[in-house]
């Protein structure tokens, strides 16, 4: 039984796996068939493919080509709204400025902001545009009425793309509108500029109140020109304005300083100039130059930084300083330096005295207003005129006393007078003594020692005072020996030392002190004495000796005897008014008091004697052949002596003029020339 099952199961698995096999087959041909049929297909894909392909790519290149359309379209709208605007507003800006200034500036303001739009967006469209362009030449597009069109369009932007630049160069809009505010500017500078007005130039010289000053630009013309300035500033044109301010308060300060006459700024100083005409016009200088500083170029300064102090420091002293330039401020210190190479005198030294007080005093306005580096040229200048007054100032003064010295060799004066050299010098001395000049003086030494490194002593100011009048000392003595008539000489040393006795009271009598004044009273007596009794003294010997040798009686007797002595007496009377006629006493005290004593001495004794023995003439006689002079005329012919009389070498400016320093060269040593030369 067992057995039997087994056989059933193995006959049923047969048939099934029998089974199997038969559908098996079957499937096998069916996929053989079908991979035929695919096989078919595949090769159909291909062919499709392969005509799909070209299709597939130019739809690619016409979406790309259609982006960058797109995208140029963007800014090449936004270009043509601006354009339309860029029209509007040049259009707005042909009207004037002056009759809405606010209004004119924000349409140029807003004419560059869309100009400088323009040209970004301009930029943005070519570059997509010109992307179309390569795209279409690229991948083969032929259609050259539509490639044609863009590249029209693209010139168009590039042109477009410049009109900012075009607008800004001459002629364009902008341009035009830049030269309108800078008008407008000097415009408003014009109206509002007056120059300075004074009464007169004494007045002016003064304090800063003798003048009528110059207002200040008003509220409402200072915004404007600002709001020009800041404008213009922000658009690079600022320097049209800069030299549109210039040139406007240049003008304006010329005018303020053209009532001062100052052509002889321009006329050259040549060492053969007249010392009188140079010192003049340095008086002029020094009151000129006060009012230039003090009135016009402090105006000028505070205008500059009113008007230009939003745009910095830097801007409006750079302005400031063109205006002091071309206005005339270099022209002043070049006529100082020139006069400070002008012949070198005693004149010479308190000129350039006054012109370093003027320099001193105007010292804080220099650093104030030309303190900046704008004002180099005229630091410069101003420099170099200092260093040449101090120096020349030193020079003259510390070599005074070598030029009087130099003096020694020249004559005394042919009356006995006073030398001019004398009271010149005295005089001179005293100037430089007085408040006005001691000061700059010590100020000037002190300076140059330290200009040379060493220290001012006290003293040395009055030291060299005192050398030139003990070089005036021994001058006298000299020329007193060089007279030959000792009574002259007498004279002139009379003369000389009671002018030293007049300096009582004066800065060098006070510095000189008491004593040496007392010494100079004395010298002054003991020579008038000497004078008396070398001169009138002897006169008297014929008719003293004829009262004290013989009696009346005799005399009487002796007419012969008479005649001889009146006529001795005569004869020498002559002949000491002759000789002394044309001496001079030159104080008008000492004059009188001398005259007085010639009196005394001649006309009390001759008119005695004349009394006493008139009575012995007979009228056969004839007395007036003897009797010469009366007591009257005598009297009168003495008060007629040591009168002044005209003088050659005129005045004292004579002496300034023929004291030329130059000679101390040959005064002194190589060595010692070399040095102040150099200094």
């Amino acid at each position: 039984m067992a057995e039997g099952k087994s056989i059933e199961s193995l006959v049923a698995a047969r048939d099934l796996l029998k089974t199997g096999l038969d559908k098996s087959r079957a499937l096998g041909l069916e996929l053989d068939e079908t991979s035929l049929r695919l096989e078919t297909v595949g090769q159909r894909l291909l062919s499709l493919e392969s005509a799909f392909r070209p299709i597939s790519r130019k739809k690619c290149t016409f979406l790309a080509i259609g982006d960058h359309i797109e995208c140029a379209i963007r800014p090449a709208d936004a270009v043509l709204k601006v354009f339309e605007s860029v029209r509007e507003l040049e259009n707005s800006l042909l009207a004037s400025p002056c009759s809405n200034l606010p209004c004119y500036l924000s349409t140029v303001r807003k004419l560059e902001q869309a100009l400088r739009f323009l040209s970004d967006n301009c930029l943005l469209a070519i570059q997509w545009l010109q992307g179309v362009i390569e795209l279409l030449e690229d991948n083969g597009m032929t259609n050259e009425r539509y490639v044609s069109n863009l590249k029209s369009s693209l010139s168009i932007l590039q042109d477009l793309q410049f009109c900012e630049m075009k607008s800004r160069h001459d002629g364009g809009a902008l341009s035009i509108a830049f030269d309108k505010l800078v008008c407008e500017f000097k415009q408003l500078l014009t109206e509002n500029s007056v120059p300075s007005a004074f009464d007169s130039l004494t007045e002016c010289s003064g304090t800063k109140d003798a003048c009528v000053p110059s207002s200040p630009f008003p509220a409402s013309a200072t915004q404007k020109l600002q709001a020009i300035l800041e404008r213009l500033n922000m658009s690079n044109q600022l320097e049209s304005c800069i030299h549109a301010y210039v040139d406007v308060r240049t003008l304006n300060a010329r005018a303020s300083l053209q009532a001062l006459h100052l052509e002889y700024l321009e006329s050259p100083t040549s060492q053969s100039d007249d010392e009188q005409i140079v010192g003049s016009d340095m008086e002029r200088w020094s009151k000129h130059l006060q009012y230039a500083v003090k009135h016009v170029f402090e105006h000028e300064y505070r205008l500059c930084m009113q008007v230009f102090e939003k745009l910095g420091q830097e801007i409006w002293t750079r302005c400031f300083a063109m205006i002091a330039s071309h206005a005339g401020l270099a022209a002043f210190l070049q006529f100082g330096n020139k006069f400070t190479e002008s012949k070198k005198s005693p004149d010479k030294l308190l000129n350039l005295l006054k012109v370093f007080a003027v320099l001193d005093d105007l010292r804080s306005d220099f650093t104030q207003l030309f303190g900046t580096k704008a004002c180099t040229e005229i630091q410069t200048l101003t420099r170099a005129l200092i260093r040449n007054v101090v120096h020349g100032a030193w020079e003259i003064f510390w070599e005074l006393s070598y030029q009087v010295e130099l003096q020694r060799q020249s004559p005394p004066p042919s009356d006995g007078s006073v030398p001019l050299l004398v009271s010149f010098v005295t005089e001179y001395c005293n100037q430089l003594l007085g408040d006005m000049y001691r000061p700059t003086m010590i100020q000037v030494l002190v300076i140059h020692k330290s200009w040379k490194h060493e220290k001012y002593q006290e003293g040395l100011f009055t030291n060299q005072i005192y050398n030139v009048v003990k070089e005036i000392g021994l001058n006298l003595d000299a020329w007193s020996k060089a007279y030959h008539d000792r009574t002259l000489s007498f004279l002139f040393m009379m003369n000389n030392h009671h002018h030293f006795c007049n300096l009582k009271g004066t800065k060098l009598g006070d510095m000189m002190g008491e004593s040496w004044l007392r010494a100079h009273e004395q010298y002054k007596d003991s020579f008038s004495t000497l004078y008396l009794k070398e001169s009138w003294g002897k006169l008297l010997a014929p008719i003293t000796q004829a009262a004290t040798n013989l009696t009346a009686e005799e005399e009487l007797i002796d007419r012969d005897l008479l005649k001889k002595r009146l006529k001795a007496f005569n004869e020498a009377f002559d002949d000491m008014y002759k000789k002394q006629y044309n001496w001079i006493i030159s104080d008008e005290d000492l004059r009188e008091k001398m005259s007085q004593r010639v009196v005394q001495a001649i006309v009390p004794i001759y008119g005695s004697y004349i009394k006493k023995y008139r009575t012995s003439f007979t009228p056969d006689d004839s007395a007036n052949r003897y009797i010469k002079h009366s007591v009257q005329s005598l009297e009168n012919m003495l008060g007629s002596l040591f009168q002044p009389k005209h003088r050659k070498l005129g005045n004292s400016q004579s002496v300034a003029t023929n004291f030329p320093i130059d000679n101390i060269k040959n005064a002194m040593t190589s060595q010692l020339y070399l040095t102040l030369t150099a200094a």
